[in-house]
């Protein structure tokens, strides 16, 4: 894949970018949440600018030539190649958050089938798990964390509005399942939206079992 950076964009910045989400898409590729070339990564590289997987791509086996420049429209920059279908859902959470770098989607079984369970009730209410203290701003087990679950498109400026709204409303946002699909989420740097999507996924993991060891 041939990338070229404009004036001001360090080509330095883009490849410690694309090593970085080379290296977690490795490990959550081993994990099981990127089944049959699913899920896609970006991190920002200045203000104007990040690194995103190009379309397509097996996640497990990332290297710089799979990771491209796109503006904070989402549109390719110095490169002819693709990037994900869903790269409207990346770079609404750059404009929207100056402080926020790294957003990552995966698909994992469990993620996707609590978004086919929670659809109808629109959010799941996470309450009284100790590991909602892994979520930047959460400091005890007796909040709530409400994750909600958006009805699945293939329309991204439909997706992208649904999200709007509910920020729009006031209502805290830290991720978002899509119905049958998968979650997004996002942090100031990779280790902390790492560490996001790994405490989601435990949690939508518990409330699956509590549902089916209470059935």
């Amino acid at each position: 894949m041939s990338q070229t950076f404009p004036p001001g964009v360090s080509s330095e910045a883009f490849f410690a970018c694309a090593d970085a989400i080379a290296g977690a898409a490795k490990d959550l590729a081993a994990l099981g949440w990127t089944p049959a070339t699913s899920s896609n990564f970006s991190m920002r590289v200045d203000d104007s600018h990040a690194a995103i997987t190009i379309s397509g791509r097996d996640k497990g086996r990332l290297d710089r030539d799979d990771i491209m420049l796109i503006d904070l429209d989402g549109q390719a920059v110095g490169t002819d190649a693709r990037p994900s279908a869903e790269t409207a859902l990346h770079t609404q959470v750059y404009r929207r958050w100056s402080d926020m770098r790294v957003v990552l989607h995966t698909h994992s079984r469990t993620q996707s089938v609590a978004s086919r369970l929670f659809a109808a009730q629109g959010s799941i209410r996470l309450e009284g798990w100790e590991l909602q203290k892994a979520i930047t701003g959460f400091h005890t087990h007796e909040s709530m964390l409400q994750i909600p679950v958006f009805p699945n498109t293939q329309h991204m400026p439909e997706l992208v509005a649904r999200v709007e709204a509910w920020l729009d409303a006031g209502k805290p946002l830290h991720a978002y399942l899509i119905d049958g699909h998968g979650i997004y989420t996002w942090g100031r740097d990779m280790a902390e939206t790492r560490r996001h999507l790994e405490a989601l996924e435990f949690l939508l993991a518990c409330e699956l079992d509590l549902r089916r060891l209470s059935a």
